[in-house]
């Protein structure tokens, strides 16, 4: 299959580009101009088998141009995806996430019109559309009340994804990913953060840490399942339908943070600050994946003590 992944060098591109080179797919990387020139988040085998495009959502041409090669499926991953940097600037998180989506369905459209492919669409959004709710595993019948910049724009990547399926038939499917997380993520998410802290804490000797709020439970996953996930939405996705991506377990961040403290060897006491606290914060984000695992056969397999011990024991930078 010839499959274009936008945002192929983010952390969650990175991750998926490698399984579809395994899985024999014939790759095309979207990437903001100006990245690495050298690729060298590929592997050395994807650096022969894999081929970069430019991609600049705010820009119709370059979005054109990416998709001007007859290919089979788009898995679209580009995006504002911290809700930090979409608070900072949310009319750039709208630009991006949802206006980039608009421009890249209809380059999708214009280009199954063209003659010859019928391409598929994996639109990536996020669980947290769903907002704030009883504390129930959520479904994808559920209202979709988004509470924040970054999930109000990317509810409207899907807004703008579902209406070229309505109004072309265009092959769109939606992905709602439940948190996930793994070494080589950024800072600017949470189990990352916390890991810097603590190891910093430890190497100062210090007994506290500051976090923000540490009450909220979330449903947390290896980022190499979701790409797994991802994969299988590609053959057995129904167009016009959403699937969420979920563990189906709830672990609260105080919890979180306690074991990755146990792993480091690190007893600490976590001091809430206020700079770190989310305002519109999502209480209790736990998905029910039902639909996914009955369209696919999809179940994480990896653990999420799994998942903790290996960012712990990776390298820290």
């Amino acid at each position: 299959m010839r499959v274009l992944v936008t945002g192929a060098d983010g952390f969650v591109g990175r991750h998926l580009v490698e399984q579809l080179v395994e899985a024999g797919h014939e790759v095309s990387a979207g990437c903001r101009p100006g990245g690495d020139p050298a690729q060298g988040w590929l592997t050395p085998r994807g650096r022969d088998q894999v081929t970069v495009v430019p991609l600049e959502l705010s820009d119709s041409g370059s979005v054109s141009a990416a998709l001007s090669r007859p290919m089979d499926a788009i898995i679209h991953l580009a995006a504002v995806a911290s809700g930090s940097e979409a608070r900072q600037d949310p009319g750039r998180a709208w630009v991006v996430n949802a206006a980039g989506t608009a421009r890249l369905v209809d380059s999708a459209v214009a280009l199954r019109d063209g003659g010859g492919v019928d391409p598929l669409v994996l639109v990536v959004s996020s669980a947290e559309v769903y907002g704030n709710g009883p504390a129930a595993s959520r479904v994808e019948t559920d209202p979709l009340c988004p509470q924040s910049p970054y999930a109000a724009s990317k509810l409207g990547a899907e807004v703008a994804a579902l209406e070229a399926w309505r109004r072309a038939g265009l092959r769109v499917v939606i992905a709602r990913p439940f948190p996930h997380t793994g070494p080589g993520q950024s800072l600017l998410y949470v189990v990352p953060a916390f890991l810097q802290r603590l190891r910093a804490a430890r190497a100062a000797g210090a007994g506290r840490v500051p976090t923000g709020n540490l009450d909220p439970v979330r449903d947390l996953l290896d980022v190499r399942d979701v790409v797994s996930a991802y994969i299988g939405l590609l053959a057995q996705g129904v167009p016009g339908e959403a699937y969420n991506i979920a563990r189906g377990e709830g672990v609260a961040l105080r919890e979180i943070f306690r074991r990755l403290g146990d792993l480091l060897g690190v007893r600490v006491e976590p001091v809430p600050d206020p700079t770190l606290l989310r305002p519109g914060d999502i209480q209790y984000l736990v998905g029910d994946a039902n639909k996914l695992r009955r369209a696919t056969g999809w179940s994480p397999r990896i653990t999420l003590e799994q998942t903790l011990r290996e960012m712990v024991d990776a390298p820290s930078h």
